[in-house]
């Protein structure tokens, strides 16, 4: 059996207020495989983002194992986390989080910065990433000269650009219409289909049904963990923009 690209056990995270402790997370066990496209649902306050914290490098558990892609993060220092960020995982977030003077080319150019990396190897890659979402012929426009759907887009291409192994989207619809969400959600499909992990934390059932998972917590456990067969979000654009 192929080894796991995320694996918990009894994953535990307690956060100190004052002087009183609030668990986030109660002994979470589940393991993601590679290539899977995976929603993570929940209320607020039920641990969903704790658990993307964890699993995406940004924190650490109070107590438990996580490995990502069989490595153990455990009780790595923040240089050490930074580094597994970098190589490993693609951030996309609802706010995109893009430099408003800065042009697309530049925005996706970023993660490779920390690298080290020559700038005309950096140009070439970040151009490549940009072709891959489908903003070739928008790589000297600034944020502002884009939609909503085109910066998220941008955003998708900065996570792509390092070849992580994985893609880690907090709410990557929620600050669009409809429409776009569906079009975002075509793009993850897309990319999972060539290969890619995706893990997409979202409260929006109409978002969770693209995956080919959906992990469900509540008050800090993971009270459900079900298959599914995804809706394909290319199949349901053509249904709309053939009936307006």
């Amino acid at each position: 059996m192929a080894e796991p690209l995320i694996a918990v056990w009894d994953l535990d995270k307690t956060y100190i207020v004052g002087e009183f402790k609030v668990p986030a997370l109660k002994g979470v066990t589940v393991k993601i495989a590679r290539g899977a496209f995976v929603a993570v649902m929940g209320p607020s306050g039920s641990g969903k983002s704790t658990f993307m914290n964890l699993i995406g490098c940004l924190d650490q558990p109070t107590a438990g194992h996580l490995e990502l892609d069989g490595e153990s993060i455990v009780e790595l220092d923040a240089d050490a986390l930074a580094g597994i960020r970098n190589r490993k995982i693609g951030f996309v977030f609802q706010s995109f989080n893009l430099l408003g003077r800065a042009t697309a080319l530049a925005n996706v150019e970023l993660p490779m910065i920390y690298r080290g990396l020559k700038r005309e190897a950096r140009q070439a890659a970040a151009g490549h990433a940009l072709e891959t979402v489908g903003l070739g012929d928008r790589t000297h426009h600034r944020p502002t000269q884009l939609s909503g759907g085109q910066q998220q887009r941008v955003a998708i291409a900065r996570a792509l650009v390092n070849q992580p192994v994985l893609i880690l989207a907090d709410e990557p619809t929620g600050a669009l219409d409809t429409h776009t969400g569906i079009e975002i959600m075509a793009l993850f499909q897309r990319l999972n289909r060539e290969g890619m992990t995706v893990v997409v934390v979202t409260h929006e059932q109409d978002i969770a049904r693209f995956a080919k998972r959906v992990l469900l917590f509540r008050d800090g456990e993971l009270v459900s963990d079900k298959a599914q067969k995804a809706a394909d979000a290319a199949t349901l654009l053509k249904r709309r923009e053939a009936a307006e």
